[in-house]
């Protein structure tokens, strides 16, 4: 389960309204646990620097260290990432699975048709049978409170 503040949430949404017609991404910071409740406490901001920002996102490399070390400062972890799909539903894409790396991390996707949030883990198989991190995952339905 992940615990997302209003005022948070609302911050989100307007960012993905503004960033239409490209996908708008970020980090959530604050307590982190894999397979409990992680609770936001703050949400960073970032360039997407995809080749494609419609229909993809990246986060802008350089920003991610600089809120990497941000969240140190502020004694948070990362809780996970979020980005929008302006034009579709608030479930991971096939891309948006081909590309997650951050196992047990929570993923928020912001959809603006229909206006609508959801959230979901990474769990990679690999990983858990000892093997290397590898794209043999999938992302989880995770139950998202907002407080």
């Amino acid at each position: 389960m992940i615990v997302l503040p209003s005022a948070i949430r609302e911050t989100i949404r307007e960012r993905a309204r503004e960033g239409q017609p490209n996908e708008i991404c970020g980090v959530l910071g604050g307590a982190y646990e894999p397979e409990e409740t992680s609770y936001v406490r703050s949400q960073y901001p970032a360039d997407n620097v995809a080749e494609n920002p419609r229909t993809r996102y990246e986060i802008d490399p350089e920003q991610q260290l600089v809120i990497f070390d941000c969240l140190e400062d502020r004694d948070e972890e990362i809780v996970g990432f979020y980005h929008s799909h302006p034009r579709g539903p608030p479930r991971p894409s096939e891309t948006d699975a081909q590309l997650a790396t951050w196992p047990n991390r929570s993923y928020l996707i912001v959809s603006l048709e229909p206006p609508e949030i959801g959230s979901w883990r990474w769990r990679d198989d690999t990983e858990r049978d000892g093997d290397e991190p590898g794209a043999d995952g999938r992302f989880e339905r995770e139950r998202l409170v907002v407080d």
